[in-house]
Parts: structure tokens; sequence; C-alpha cells
């Protein structure tokens, strides 16, 4: 791969990021705008029937709603519904108006709505933070809708702008290296030549596997980049958690990242028994005491740095509580003044709070976006580290990098990427992009699941023979293709899967190289704890082939279709009621042989099925089963994956994405059953062809019938 020029590759990521933000603007828009409530609420774009519980101050001084299910709704069950929202999202909250309203009445209570930023999600209720100083609380039933995100693009815009309009003498070599402009320094072939002192270093883990302790000695070696390739279940986070000791031992200040919330929220868990000084900042997305502890939200309340504070954010929650309770117009007008200097004075004492904390922590953990707040301005560090590199935007990694002088990418490319709403539009190359964008920024429209169909294929082959470029390329793989192999190391021994469930993945995938550690190696269901040996949990993998036409799929009713509109999310996912019943039918038999639904998920590509499985009462059966799209369980583990291809008669689509099966098919420890049509998925690709072959020839294979599977 040749060096690419900065500043062309700037104003290219800036194009294709407005577009990206154009056709999720426009999906959302459309979606708000002329889809009702109750479907928005089935499709998981909003979440009905809610109250404000309880309001409070939040970090910055904003006012943190807390929502939750209305008790005339809620019954016994407080639980929301099933949704897609997720902690970082933007939403808006507001008054949940009559479905008899005339629709001047629906617009005037959608400008009444409150918008905000999703804090904490759980089954009883969801925490959101104003991004206004005055928030006029509703008191009646209220509905929460998901927004496109601008937020995360803005920074991302500014990082661009930045790197883009650097001249020749502000490029770094380490930003020189990372575009191709120079060669990263020789890190030597044999890492275990005692020259290097390798051999004298004392791991804090001493379990560490051989590939492990491999990685780390090229991401400790190199002096620029280093990638760990980390497939599903070797160890990744704990090789990275060595890193970071390791790192601390050489007295280095470390900044690490990752797209999610969740990403960065696991790697604060694992090293908070290590007692390291580490601040975590923005608000997690899980509410273990190892993450709370060490995050800014809490350590602004407790720290000694921070007392000076808490009078204030005193101060300020009581007079958000009177608030709610006058209605007269005047003393709301003078507690809002009062409010209003108050937060002045709060943020100015936070800011230096923030800074004393910020500044004594030799590890900082934050996600990509995050990294490039307020708290981190003029902060130096001399390693980023940046996990799930691969399934982040390129334009994501370089907010914590520009005045970065090493980084150690962590990953799996061959897993999903970050998921792209406008790759249908026209696939552009880096000479023609730049002219193109303002014409194609009309043409452009997210299509969710549709636009993953496959349709770039086709594009592929009319694009010219120069570099292409789309957002789904993230740094992971630039780098890869740019400096070649020798910048990597793989994770080989592998502590989730049955061997026969890893089989297929490591041939296809991960050329042979995955070996299943003895551990893990032959464990089965039955194996666990008051579980029975029956037919179902003794088999590592099996197959439901529904070939035969009595399993069709379905699109979207057709009333989510037209109120969605053409190509929109809603109207495209598809399902599959009679694959849908075989998934009942085996969690059921695995539920009765002892196996608890906490241990189980159901897994499938289409949110549609998702929903379809969700109406069937699965988890009010199955209490503690999780059903999850195949993208949302990216990351994930169970004992047991149930997967619900769905396709049937028609054509495959954007299923056959091998990074997407990759991920289906590599979730389980103990248990991999497969439902699906094989004769319509073979057609798919060669990679699903292969796929069905394998599963025909090494699982436990089962023909669904319809007239076996028990009602009800």
């Amino acid at each position: 791969m040749k060096p690419t020029d900065i500043s062309t590759f700037a104003s290219h990521q800036l194009s294709l990021l407005q577009a990206e933000l154009d056709a999720e603007t426009a999906e959302t828009t459309l979606l708000i705008s002329d889809t009702p409530p109750s479907i928005l609420s089935r499709s998981g774009h909003a979440i009905l029937n809610l109250q404000v519980s309880s309001q409070r101050t939040g970090l910055g001084g904003k006012t943190v709603l807390e929502l939750s299910l209305d008790p005339a709704v809620a019954g016994a069950d407080s639980s929301i519904p099933e949704h897609n929202i997720r902690v970082g999202d933007i939403v808006s909250i507001s008054e949940q108006i009559s479905g008899s309203a005339k629709k001047r009445e629906k617009n005037e209570a959608g400008k009444r709505g409150i918008e905000g930023v999703v804090l904490k999600v759980q089954r009883e209720g969801v925490s959101v933070a104003s991004g206004k100083d005055e928030v006029d609380i509703p008191n009646g039933k209220v509905w929460l809708v998901k927004l496109a995100n601008d937020v995360t693009y803005k920074r991302m815009n500014q990082t661009m702008s930045k790197l883009q309009k650097f001249t020749d003498s502000e490029l770094s070599p380490f930003i020189r290296v990372l575009f191709g402009q120079s060669s990263p320094t020789p890190i030597p072939k044999d890492l275990n030549d005692p020259s290097l002192g390798f051999d004298k270093l004392k791991w804090v883990n001493p379990s560490l596997n051989d590939s492990q302790k491999e990685a780390l000695k090229l991401a400790l070696a190199s002096r620029e980049v280093a990638l760990i390739h980390g497939p599903p279940g070797t160890g990744k986070t704990h090789t990275l958690i060595e890193l970071i000791l390791q790192l601390l031992q050489q007295n280095l200040r470390l900044l690490v990242c990752g797209p999610s919330n969740i990403s960065v929220d696991n790697i604060v868990e694992r090293l908070a028994p290590h007692k390291v000084p580490m601040i975590r900042l923005g608000h997690p997305a899980r509410l273990l005491p190892s993450v709370l502890n060490h995050s800014l939200d809490v350590l602004t309340r407790t720290s000694d740095a921070a007392e000076i504070v808490q009078d204030i954010r005193k101060e300020m929650d009581t007079k958000q509580a009177s608030i709610r309770k006058t209605r007269n117009g005047r003393e709301r007008r003078v507690i809002y003044g009062e409010l209003k200097e108050l937060r002045k004075e709060f943020r100015e004492r936070e800011r230096n709070c923030i800074d004393t904390l910020v500044r004594g922590s030799k590890v900082v953990l934050a996600t990509l976006h995050g990294a490039g707040g307020f708290h981190l301005k003029n902060q130096q560090f001399d390693v980023v580290i940046i996990d799930e590199a691969s399934q982040a935007l390129e334009a994501q990694c370089w907010v914590p990098l520009l005045g970065a002088k090493k980084v150690v990418l962590a990953g799996d490319h061959l897993q999903l990427p970050p998921t792209i709403k406008s790759l249908n539009s026209k696939l552009v190359t880096l000479p023609t992009l730049a002219k193109k964008a303002e014409k194609d920024g009309e043409e452009r429209m997210g299509k969710s699941e549709q636009n993953r169909e496959g349709k770039i294929d086709s594009q592929k082959d009319k694009a010219t023979k120069e570099e292409k470029v789309t957002l789904e390329t993230t740094l992971f793989d630039r780098l890869l293709a740019l400096h070649g192999p020798s910048i990597k190391k793989m994770l080989t021994t592998q502590y989730r899967m049955h061997e026969k469930i890893m089989a297929f993945p490591s041939a296809e995938l991960y050329d042979n190289k995955l070996i299943a550690d003895e551990s893990v190696k032959a464990r089965l269901l039955k194996d666990l704890p008051e579980v029975t040996d029956t037919e179902e949990t003794r088999e590592p993998l099996i197959f439901y082939d529904t070939q035969g036409g009595d399993f069709p799929e379905k699109a979207e009713d057709e009333e989510v279709g037209k109120k969605a509109g053409a190509g929109m999310s809603l109207g495209e996912s598809k399902s599959n009621e009679g694959e849908a019943a075989v998934v009942k039918m085996h969690v059921k038999k695995l539920v009765e042989a002892g196996v608890k639904p906490d241990d189980i998920a159901v897994v499938t590509p289409y949110n549609a099925q998702v929903a379809l499985l969700a109406k069937m009462g699965m988890k009010e059966d199955f209490p503690g089963l999780e059903l999850e799209s195949v993208d949302g369980f990216q990351g994930r583990e169970k004992e047991a994956i149930v997967v619900s291809l769905v396709r049937s008669g028609g054509e495959v689509g954007f299923l056959s994405e091998k990074r997407r099966l990759n991920v289906s098919m590599t979730r389980p420890k103990r248990q991999l059953c497969v439902i699906g049509d094989s004769e319509t998925l073979a057609k798919g690709s060669k990679f699903l062809k292969r796929w069905m072959a394998h599963l025909e020839e090494h699982s436990d294979l089962r023909y669904a019938n319809l007239d076996d599977i028990p009602t009800g």
C-alpha cells in the first residue's frame, strides 16, 4: 500500500462522515415524523408509558432524569419492554399524547421534548442527562425516542479538521508512520533473543500462554504501533491487562480507550483488583462497584478533592426539587436564576477537582470520543491502547491519537466492523471523493439492514483500481494492509468453545491456527451442575435443517413497512415464525434438562426475528434468557447459543457477510444450535455453502418438522 496524503485522507473522511450523519439523520427524522409511537416501540426505537420518577444533579451540573414504567401500566412486572436504546444514545423525552390526538397537538408535545444523553439502562428504567440547564419536567406519562447522535460526529469532524490542517512540520514521526510516510522502527524478528531482555520479564499473570506472551513482547518492543489480533475467546482482555501492568512498571502514563462504554468498563473491571491508580472518564455502562469506584462521576463526589463541590451540589438538588413543587411562574424564574449562578460556581470548582483527579492518575480510561473532552485537554500520555479497534471508525481512533507517541490496537478484523448506514451510496475512490461528495450527499440514505444486503459487491466491480474508501475500513485494517504482518501478533489458544464449535471458524477464517485449550475442548452442557445428560445436553453442535418450504420467511408487516418509508429499517427486517417455534422448543428442552435460562442466548441477524421471539413470550417463559441481534451480541458469550438464521426461499442478502456469521458461530462455550434452511443458505455465498456442508457432516443433524413442534 502506498503512502497516504494526510490532508486528502482527512478531507475524504470528513465527506464520508457527513454522508453517514446525513443518512442517520434522514432515517431518524423520517421514522419519528411518519411512524406512530407504537410501531417505534415495537422496533426498539422508542419506549412508551414511562414517568419521571426522580431527578438529580449529575456531572457538569446537568439535570439527570430517572425514568421508570408508569405504575398504571406496569402491573406486577415493572420491567420496561425490549428496546434498542443504549448508553450514550441521544434521546428525546416528551409528553405521551393519546393516539387520537391531532397532529398539531403531537407536534407541539414534540417541540416541548427534553433532549439528552442516556447514562444508564436497567430492566426497571433509564437515566437520561438533559442537554439543557433549564428543564421543564412533564408530570404525566412520557415516552422516550432515540435520535440521531451528532455529538460523536462533531468530535470526529473536529479531529479530522485538525489533521487536515497540519503543516508538514507539525506532523510527528508517529503520525507519519500511521500514514505510511515513514516505516515503523524495525522490530527484531526473534523476540526471544536474550539481548532484548524479555527473558527477564516477570509476568504478573503466570498463566499467560505462548501466543499471548509473543503479542505482549511485540507491543512492548514496538516504538510506534503494534496490533494484537484476538480471535473469539483467546484472552485478548487478559493480554491487555498484562500489557497495562508491564507498561506501568516502566513508569509510563497510559490512555486506554474503546469504541463503547462496555469495552472500556470491561478493562476497568479487570484492572481494579491490581490497585492501579486509574480514572474512568464518562459514565460506566455497568453498575458494578469495581467500575463505579473509579468513575469520574463517583470520584468527584467521594475523593478528597471533591469535598469543595459537594455543598453546591446539595444546594442545586434542593433547588431542582423545589421547581417541581411550584407552579408559580415568577417563583420558577427566580429559582432558575439562582440555579444558573450555582451552576457557574459548581462547574468552576468541579473543573478544578477533575483536573486534580485526572493528573493524578497513571491510567486514564475513556471511550474514543470521550477522550476528546475537556478533561484531557493538554494531558500527555506515553502510550494509547485501543481495545475493540476493529469495531471503531478510523476517525474515532484519531480523537485520542493526534498527540500520541505510540499506539497498541487490539481487536479482530474478521468479526463485524462498525455498522455503516450510508454504505449503499456510491462507492468512491480517494482521488474523486471530494468532487463527488456534494452531489452524492443528496442521494445518500441510510437503510439499516437493507443497505447491508451485499449491494456493495456490485459497486466494487464498477470502481476504479484506485484505493477504495468507506467508513468500514478501520484503522486496524488499514495499518495491517500498510505495514503487513510484521506489526501484528495473533492470539491462538481459545478458552471459550468446545473444539467442534471452534473447528469451522478456525479453518475458514483463522488459517487453522486456533487451538482449544484442554480446559474447554470437550466440555458440554451435561457437565454443568444439576444438568441432566439428554440428547440436547450431550451435543456441542446441533443443526435443525428447515429445508422443504414449511418454514417461510416474511418481511416485517406491511403496516410497519408503509409507516417507516421505502427502504427504512422497520420495513426491511425479516422474521420466520416456524424457526421461532423451533427455537422455543429447543430452549424449553434445555431448561427442562436443567440448563439455567441465564446461560442461554438466542441470537439472530434480524431485528424482526428478535421482536417476534419476544412477542412469543420467550423472556416471560424463561426469565433470564437473552434475545439479541447478532450485531448486538458481538463480544459476548454464553454456555449455549441458539442461532436463528431466518432466511428461507428468498435471497440470503446481508446474512452472507462472513464476519457476521463468524460472530454467530463463536459466541457459545458448550453448545451451538443452528436453525436454518440449508438449501436457501447454501446458495447465498461460497462461505455459507461450506458452512452448511460442515454442519451436515459434523453436527447432530435434525430435520425440523412443524408437526413435531408443540404449540403453546
